[in-house]
């Protein structure tokens, strides 16, 4: 399980586990906190008031500090799992929807025509659309685009780089996703 830390304005920071949580619960760094309690962290007995210190964990979390994410200047690393999810599992040529090993990251302008490996250039393909376009353009294969590529938002990107996302956490990243997100159910 993975705590979402935000910065003290609500911006995505990263995914950290308990145990980072905890030292910013323990450093006095946690700002405010969203979302249910999802770990509770037992410590020493203190040798004055014999009081045993707990930590309670919530599942989001913001914390001091200055951000060391720009959204504006965000390039999400670019992952098959990631662009699988973006694009729901769909290929973009047939449309079918399919499991996770049986898709391929395609290049709309392959490499051997100069494509890069970008966002904007990759969609999903099943193996036998990937096969069928082999080293050419969508309309040299005569296989139109079902759907136009994007670069995932800051919120996008934090939903995409996580399979196990607590409801509460998805509730959060979901308010803030863009409206023309694919990743709205």
């Amino acid at each position: 399980m993975k705590v979402l830390k935000l910065s003290a304005q609500g911006l995505p920071q990263s995914w950290i586990t308990l145990e980072q949580a905890v030292i910013h619960y323990a450093a006095g760094e946690v700002r405010w906190e969203s979302g249910g309690e999802v770990a509770l962290f037992r410590g020493g007995h203190n040798a004055v008031t014999g009081e045993q210190s707990v930590i309670t964990v919530n599942s989001i979390i913001g914390t001091r500090g200055v951000p060391n994410i720009n959204p504006f200047n965000l390039k999400p690393g670019l992952t098959n799992s990631k662009l699988f999810a973006r694009d729901r599992n769909i290929c973009a040529y047939c449309g079918g929807l399919f499991h996770e090993e049986d898709l391929t990251r395609e290049h709309i302008i392959p490499f051997a025509q100069n494509g890069r490996d970008h966002w904007m250039n990759v969609v999903t393909a099943c193996r036998a659309c990937n096969h069928r376009k082999s080293s050419r353009t969508p309309e040299q294969a005569h296989m139109p685009l079902l759907y136009a590529p994007y670069v995932p938002s800051l919120w996008e990107d934090f939903i995409l780089r996580n399979r196990r996302i607590l409801a509460d956490q998805m509730e959060f990243l979901m308010a803030h996703l863009p409206k023309t997100s694919r990743l709205y159910v």
